[in-house]
């Protein structure tokens, strides 16, 4: 019998009573892994070997679980704490157990939550109170937790998945402390016609891919193996680069508003408060402004002299008195540093108020028409169509006498561009914009109306201040919403963010 040189090299180091794994065979042969498996499955077609497959879970310790290894989990000293104050016999304040158990941040929540999950103790009005029954007579090296025990069973390479409770594992998973991640091992074991074949004698067999002139005018074609080739084998999957269907989209938005006669604007992803909402006739004590839906970036505030000279004072004194006789403003708090203070802005009307205001290209003379196609951040629930971050399409034209009319008419020829022929528009409140209305299209899919825009014709309280004294009309587009009717994606998801679908972006075709 005549064999590759891997091939033989694999049959006598293969053992007939023990199974061995094809990473321990690779590496006692040198060889790459891929290469041994192919050789181990060809011997197996030709029954010299059994090749066993077993699935198996690995488990990891991210960065957070191994950071517990040393100092506990965060519920867990929060629990000693509280036995050390005495919360065992009186409640103790929480606190003074928050600083004697070194929580730091979100691990104060962590402690809390797993707190009472675990049946540790109670927390009442601020104050801590522990149990000393159940799962909470834990001893002095928290033996009896399991999660604790999970994770330093790990961490010491003295458990496997399989070794450990199941709901301990999601737990574990679920709180980001450890990885799992499934494997297939595949061991290799010697048959008895691999013995026989052995003991008979094999040669190694000089094999080649093709036939060359070399070999036919040589005769040696009579003397050499030729490989043989697996038609009928999977071929490997190769996945080519290729540009994001929202990337071409948002490209194809731009065309279509060149098209139009617009420029793009350009301007900076982080901003002060006074050009993403200040400008826009926000007041600063809007429920939209607070913690709950901005990201404020723990940085030096914007200098005064980055903002125009006078600007900021007339857009103050618009939000106090309004603008012109029968104005009324806000008469709510005006904080200068507010007003400097970076955030992630929250909608590109930011680039509109730096352009308007000339602060960006110069002083502008109408006619002007102005976009871009930018990522905004909020502070939004994540949802099918709800993003923390996410495209948005900001145009405007500044010129005299507009209405709605040029308002959806703008509309109206804008997205016959993408197919989508079915808007429809209702009035809406804008703090910046008076009349204001919001888009609709209809799902290709569902049929359900979803909301793709907010627009609407700037106030005086957003322009005088500006400098502007004609009209400009505005809009704000979402380019996911616009890719869920070109598609009919029904969850933005499966295409942009963390758990995008990469399948369907690998197979998703262009609609032109």
């Amino acid at each position: 019998m005549r064999l590759p040189e891997i091939h033989l090299a694999l049959l006598e180091t293969a053992s007939a009573t023990e199974p061995k794994p094809v990473e321990q065979l690779a590496d006692e042969l040198g060889e790459d892994t891929a290469a041994v498996t192919r050789a181990a499955f060809e011997l197996a077609d030709d029954g010299l070997v059994s090749v066993d497959e077993e699935t198996r879970e690995d488990v990891t310790l991210t960065t957070e679980g191994e950071g517990y290894l040393d100092d506990g989990l965060p519920e867990r000293r929060l629990y000693r704490a509280a036995l050390d104050a005495g919360a065992d016999e009186d409640p103790v304040e929480l606190g003074r157990l928050v600083g004697e158990a070194g929580l730091e941040g979100a691990e104060v929540e962590i402690a809390l939550s797993n707190f009472a999950r675990k049946g540790l103790g109670r927390i009442d009005d601020g104050q801590v109170t522990v149990d000393g029954d159940g799962e909470a007579d834990l001893d002095a090296d928290g033996a009896a937790d399991p999660e604790a025990a999970a994770l330093e069973a790990f961490a010491a390479g003295d458990a496997a998945a399989g070794d450990v409770d199941a709901e301990v594992l999601d737990r574990l998973e679920s709180r980001g402390l450890l990885e799992r991640a499934t494997s297939t091992v595949r061991s290799v074991t010697l048959t008895d016609d691999g013995v026989t074949a052995l003991m008979e004698g094999v040669e190694v067999a000089e094999t080649v891919g093709a036939v060359t002139p070399e070999l036919l005018t040589s005769g040696e074609w009579r003397d050499v193996e030729f490989a043989a080739y697996n038609v009928e084998a999977d071929a490997e999957t190769v996945t080519g680069g290729k540009e994001h269907i929202l990337r071409q989209t948002a490209n194809r938005v731009k065309d279509v508003l060149v098209g139009m006669g617009f420029r793009e604007m350009e301007g900076p992803h982080a901003d002060a408060d006074f050009w993403i909402n200040d400008c826009l006739f926000m007041p600063q004590d809007h429920p939209a402004r607070t913690h709950w839906d901005r990201f404020a970036l723990e940085v030096p505030p914007m200098d005064p002299e980055a903002i125009p000279e006078g600007l900021a004072a007339r857009v103050e004194d618009a939000h106090r008195n309004g603008v012109g006789d029968d104005g009324e403003g806000y008469h709510s708090p005006w904080s200068d540093e507010f007003a400097r203070a970076i955030a992630l802005r929250g909608h590109t009307t930011s680039l509109s108020m730096r352009y308007l205001s000339g602060h960006a290209v110069g002083e502008l003379e109408p006619p002007q028409r102005y976009f871009s196609v930018e990522k905004v951040y909020r502070n939004d629930t994540l949802d099918p169509t709800h993003l923390l971050e996410f495209f948005q399409i900001e145009g405007w034209v500044m010129a005299e006498d507009l209405s709605v009319r040029d308002l959806m008419g703008t509309f109206t020829e804008f997205y016959e561009q993408f197919g989508i022929t079915d808007l429809e528009f209702k009035p809406h409140y804008n703090p910046y914009t008076e009349p204001s209305f919001e888009l609709f299209g209809h799902h290709p899919e569902t049929g359900e109306l979803i909301e793709i825009g907010n627009s609407g014709i700037f106030r005086e309280e957003v322009l005088r201040p500006l400098g502007v004294d004609c009209d400009v009309m505005a809009w704000g587009l979402a380019l996911e919403r616009l890719l869920m009717l070109m598609y009919g994606f029904a969850d933005i998801r499966d295409v942009h963010g963390t758990l995008c679908d990469l399948q369907l972006l690998r197979d998703v075709e262009v609609v032109h």
